[in-house]
């Protein structure tokens, strides 16, 4: 049987990539004692790798495809084929960011102010790339961790991940400027892109996992109505699309299928039934391909 050689993302993303191929309709089983997770999927042969190496290990062979973030991919460097974005990471579907950071307290207004200063960061290439381009000579050196600890003590600046910042404002730092706005991408080797057996089923990977992105937050709504109201739920109803519609046995009454967000469901199913809507039906979605 054939195989394609997966990386798996071991770390902050992995709980929520699991969650992610679950609803795409493929099922990882990890053990705690092993980095080769087993799957319902025959057809992949998967491997537990962090992220900041991922990339290289595509490029190199070693896995036909790999997950990964973008910031990873810019920071190693690798040549490897973005096959497409997924919007989501460790807890939540918004990007993350690399930013600078300082003590609240400090001197330093923008990026100019740390001409000749010490910067403490795990994103090391990138981060000497962003200061070569904006011409100030810095010392930045690798951070092995608690890096939001080390700024104004060790360091006098940090470039450190953050989702919502709320950490940063925990450890009274503020953020002088954004460098990298970061998303998942799912990346595949060069040689691995342009066999045909491994490029199908690295592209249904795709189109499977970006539907269970699309489906996020997502339900579908069935019922029944007079043909009549139908002017009336139209307004109601905040449509992906415009509703499907096919006619009853009964001439005068017709079936509507509808997508729409979920947080405005508890919203709109007591104004359908005012509106004469009748057998309602909420029912959750795991992919919507476009």
């Amino acid at each position: 049987m054939k195989k394609l050689k997966l990386g798996f993302p071991k770390g902050s993303l992995q709980d929520s990539t699991i969650e992610l191929f679950k609803k795409a309709g493929i099922k990882i089983n990890v053990s705690s004692r092993s980095y080769f997770p087993t799957s319902n999927d025959d057809e992949l042969e998967i491997m537990l790798v962090r992220s900041q190496e991922m990339a290289k290990y595509v490029q190199d062979g070693v896995f036909d495809a790999g997950l990964t973030g973008f910031d990873w991919i810019c920071e190693s460097g690798a040549k490897v084929k973005e096959v497409c974005e997924l919007k989501y990471a460790k807890s939540g579907f918004r990007p993350v960011r690399w930013v600078l950071a300082v003590p609240n307290d400090s001197k330093i207004k923008s990026i100019k102010d740390l001409q000749g200063k010490r910067i403490a960061t795990e994103l090391l290439n990138y981060t000497k790339k962003y200061f070569a381009k904006n011409k100030v000579k810095a010392n930045i050196e690798f951070s092995w961790g608690a890096t939001e600890a080390k700024a104004g003590k060790l360091v006098d600046a940090i470039v450190e991940l953050t989702e919502t910042g709320s950490s940063l404002r925990a450890n009274n730092l503020r953020i002088v400027e954004e460098l990298l706005t970061s998303t998942t991408r799912l990346i595949a080797n060069a040689a691995a892109w342009k066999d045909a057996w491994k490029r199908e089923k690295i592209e249904n990977l795709s189109i499977l996992l970006q539907g269970a992105l699309n489906a996020e937050g997502m339900v579908g709504l069935k019922m029944n109505m007079p043909f009549k109201i139908l002017p009336e739920v139209e307004k109601i109803l905040p449509a992906l699309k415009k509703p499907t519609i096919s006619n009853l046995s009964d001439g005068n009454w017709i079936a509507l299928e509808v997508i729409i967000e979920e947080s405005v469901v508890k919203k709109i199913i007591p104004a359908l039934k005012r509106a004469g809507a009748q057998g309602i039906i909420e029912y959750p979605l795991n992919k919507i391909i476009y």
